[in-house]
Parts: structure tokens; sequence; C-alpha cells
């Protein structure tokens, strides 16, 4: 029963859910800011912090409960137009053959990974977070960096708002046993504020240079990326267009049309085979083409 509660994720929910409206309480109930402003009938910042913190809860709840992309079928096809036409413009060592999971048995597409925890093929795998108790993938790695801004913002918030709170004390023994629970606070969030930032900071930078977390760490592993060269990326279109595609594209991308035609422009001329009225320079390098509608 145990094991199965851990599985589903209730235990780790209920611990952060305690812990942030625990530190909340503590917040409120000190002499810390937040009562200040209450005792003098000033209930904008207090309203505004609640407003943050219940904000952050809904982000988290969402996206621990969110579909992360998971592969339940074969359905999906790689690629627009047909698929022999597209192997025959370049060679057949740049375009690596998808394979099936030897888990689920199910056809992976470019970029997917099968998560063991969750059981499922996941696209565009990035991790899989222990404590949302969900994988991190294409559906809900944008709403899993706007939850860590969201959490830091309300960190740091805490973090001003518990040092507020901190009484002078006549002795060391006088002043700990007087502001323990503060300390204790301030230790936890603080904490909690480094690793979230950081956290941030690496899943930004990723999204600028449109790599995943599983790519950027075993990139040896990854049958896609094993011929590239170490500062090649072949899904990389620039800082602007890989954050604007990562926040604002909404559909699934296929992403061996995006690596064919990297492929094709990274090979020399002689060796691009094109049909005939057609050049290389005339497909256009944007994923939106490479979209599967919902």
């Amino acid at each position: 029963m145990a094991r199965s509660l851990f599985r589903s994720g209730c235990v780790v929910r209920v611990v952060h859910t305690l812990l942030t409206w625990v530190i909340t309480l503590i917040l409120f109930l000190h002499d810390t800011d937040l009562r200040k402003c209450e005792e003098r009938g000033e209930l904008l910042l207090p309203l505004l912090f609640f407003f943050l913190v219940v904000l952050s809860l809904l982000l988290y709840f969402a996206v621990s409960l969110m579909d992360p992309g998971f592969i339940l079928t074969d359905s999906v096809k790689g690629g627009q137009g047909s698929e022999e036409e597209m192997e025959s413009m370049i060679p057949q060592t740049s375009t690596p053959r998808l394979r099936r999971c030897g888990y689920c048995f199910l056809q992976q597409p470019m970029r997917a990974k099968h998560c063991q925890t969750c059981g499922h093929c996941v696209r565009r795998f990035d991790h899989h977070c222990p404590w949302l108790e969900n994988c991190i993938g294409e559906r809900n790695h944008r709403w899993f960096t706007v939850f860590l801004l969201v959490q830091l913002l309300t960190l740091l918030w805490a973090l001003h708002i518990t040092l507020s709170g901190v009484l002078p004390g006549a002795s060391w023994e006088q002043w700990l046993r007087v502001n323990c629970v503060l300390l204790a606070t301030l230790v936890l969030v603080g904490v909690s504020s480094a690793v979230t930032a950081v956290l941030l900071g690496c899943h930004l930078y990723l999204a600028s240079i449109n790599c995943t977390t599983w790519e950027f760490m075993a990139r040896h592993r990854v049958s896609y990326l094993k011929n590239c060269g170490d500062e090649e990326n072949p899904f990389d279109r620039g800082v602007a267009c890989n954050l604007w595609d990562f926040f604002c594209m909404c559909r699934t991308v296929v992403w061996e049309g995006l690596y064919r035609r990297n492929a094709m422009t990274s090979q020399p001329a002689s060796c691009v085979k094109t049909r005939a009225g057609t050049r290389a320079g005339d497909i256009c390098p944007s994923p939106h083409d490479d979209v599967i509608q919902h």
C-alpha cells in the first residue's frame, strides 16, 4: 500500500503542500513585515504574497499531473510527404532509423525516451522529476520552467520576509531561543531558493539551445547525436527562435524533419541528391512545418 502511494506521487505532493502552507503560516504569524502590514491595515502586500503562494501551488499540481507527452500508440509517423523521397535525398548514415522501445515495444520518435519510473516512453524526454513525481517532456517542459520561475520569486520574497522577523537578543542562547523557528525557516527557504535558481538557470540555458537534460548529460549514448560534433546541435535554430518555439509552440513537433533538413544543409552540394526542379535551399528550415495537428 505504501509503495503504491509513493508511486502515485501522493506522499510527495502532500509533503510539498504541507511545507508550503506551514512556512506561509509561520511568516504570517511571526513578527515579520507581513504581520506588521496586517496590523497597520495595509493588506496589498500580504494579499500579493498569498496570491503568489497559491499560484506556485497551482502550477506545481498542474505540471505534476499533466501528461508530459506519453507515447501510447504507434500511430504517429515521422514527417510529411514520402519517407522514401526524404531518405533518398541525403546519405543514409545521417538519418538514424527510428527504433522500438525495449520496454513498451512502441516505436520511439526522435528525442523520445522510456522512463522506467512512469512506465512509458515520453516525447522530447528531459528528465523524471522526483519532487513532482512526473516526467518532464514535450507537453509540460515549458510549464515546468514557468513553475520554477514563480517558485523562485515566491521563495526569494519569503526569504526577505523571514529575515525581517529575526529579532536581536542579549546573548547567543537567547537569540537562538527567540528566533529558532524563523532560523529553521530561513535555512529551508534559503536552500530551496538556491536549488530552484540553479534549476531555472539550467533549463533556460537548455531551452535557448534547444537541448534536453537527457541529451546534454548523455550525448555519447544518444543515437542521433553520436555522429555530431561536440558543439553541434541539429535542433538549434538560434536563441530567439529556440525560446519562441519552447514557450509559444504548443504542437507536437516531428523532430525527424528538422534533423533531416539540418543534415542536408550540413552536407556538401555534391552529396545531396535533389529532385528535378527542387533545390536543397528551397526547403524551409522552420520546424513549424513539421507538426502534428491535434
